[in-house]
């Protein structure tokens, strides 16, 4: 299918330039991805008259159930030559895009996210290098190229601390925690496990472990044209290095929101980012602030806007890539956000079939959203549910009482 031609505005560039472009409704939006972020992305820009094509090695991809697909490799030239021959403006869902892809269309396309925050965010080392340029805080580290890098990186660092990749993993792979001495080889084989049998050695970071009182996230957007706005701060638990929860407001001082909305802005105005960057944020007793990690995307932590916030996450990343005005991030009401994961499915579908007596007590709307994937299985992001509530406390009850989130 050929793409129909765009109405795009006087202020257009030649495909390539990175120059920014007001793609007004009408226009087609390639998704480099086709998950559960690309069909949400799709879904919301859909409904405001946006074309979506997205290119997803995977047959009938969550993304692809709701717009056309291209199925094939993501290194796959052709198919994302492809893709820019459809598309009018392209975007990604995830940030491990084949590097020789980005640049291909970059080059070839018109990718107002550019290559160069690709780059960046791909990479632990360079990622902390550019937070830090734009002043703002992240906790200690040093890179770690052996073993005797890493004995004495811990020494200086002190522990407990982190080491991870520098490339790759989530959810809490490619990372260990080290607590002792003779925990350090353990860790380096465990993260770097080719090089006990003389593989090449990747990249590794080692973190200090900062003592923190709570994570939160601030999801920014930019759009092309340099205009920025921040959703309200999420508070953020973990369970087994998995995101179980988030809760808005962050349970926090407005202060802290305040700062946190305020650093998440400064980074995304220095990276000269376009469309969604989040921010994942620790913050100790003393209400410092540290940044943990990027992710230039829409984000898991920030769901609860798709229900919550006078605008959604996705809706305000397609504004922002297609140069239209943003959004207003205001929050309608509290809200908690818990994942479905494989384990939790099956009884999520059966407790919005049936009445929802936590939910009438409580005084709590649950909003399920479901992902689409072909196979279920275990700790794998299925869906998630927002909880509307009169208070936050509320809506953690309903999660307690219902039960779901046993396993």
């Amino acid at each position: 299918m050929a793409k129909p031609a765009a109405a795009a505005s006087e202020d257009t560039a030649a495909p390539g330039t990175g120059a920014p472009r007001t793609l007004p409704p009408g226009a087609v939006l390639g998704v480099l991805g086709g998950g559960q972020l690309g069909r949400m992305m799709a879904l919301a820009g859909s409904a405001m008259g946006y074309r979506f094509v997205a290119l997803d090695p995977a047959p009938d991809a969550p993304c692809g159930q709701v717009t056309p697909q291209i199925t094939a490799a993501y290194d796959d030239r052709d198919a994302a030559r492809e893709l820019a021959r459809r598309a009018d403006v392209i975007t990604y869902e995830f940030e491990n895009v084949d590097a020789d892809v980005a640049a291909l269309l970059t080059a070839e396309s018109y990718v107002p996210q550019g290559s160069a925050l690709l780059y960046t965010t791909q990479h632990r080392l360079r990622e902390k290098a550019a937070v830090e340029a734009a002043g703002v805080p992240v906790a200690p580290y040093r890179k770690v190229g052996s073993l005797a890098e890493l004995t004495a990186a811990a020494a200086e660092l002190g522990r407990p601390c982190v080491l991870k990749t520098a490339t790759g993993g989530y959810d809490g792979k490619g990372q260990a925690v080290i607590r002792q001495p003779e925990e350090l080889e353990a860790a380096f084989r465990q993260v770097a496990p080719g090089a006990s049998a003389g593989g090449a050695l990747p990249e590794l970071v080692l973190e200090k472990f900062v003592a923190f009182k709570c994570e939160i996230s601030v999801v920014a957007a930019r759009s092309a044209s340099g205009e920025v706005k921040s959703f309200p701060a999420a508070e953020n638990i973990h369970v087994n290095n998995i995101l179980h929860l988030s809760i808005v407001p962050a349970r926090v001082p407005e202060e802290i929101q305040r700062r946190a909305c305020e650093l998440a802005e400064r980074i995304v105005s220095g990276m000269n980012a376009v469309g969604l960057l989040a921010v994942e944020m620790f913050v100790t007793e003393s209400g410092e602030l540290f940044v943990n990690e990027l992710a230039p995307r829409p984000h898991n932590s920030g769901h609860y806007t798709m229900d919550a916030c006078v605008t959604s996450q996705f809706e305000q990343h397609v504004r922002a890539i297609c140069n239209l005005p943003l959004g207003d991030t205001s929050l309608l009401t509290p809200v908690v956000m818990v994942n479905v994961l494989g384990q939790h499915l099956d009884g999520a579908i059966q407790a919005v079939c049936a009445p929802d007596e936590a939910g009438n007590r409580l005084g709590v709307a649950p909003k399920l959203h479901i992902y689409g994937k072909a196979e279920s299985k275990t700790g794998r992001k299925m869906g998630h549910i927002n909880l509307l509530c009169k208070d936050t406390g509320d809506g953690l009850s309903w999660v307690e009482q219902t039960n779901l989130w046993r396993n």
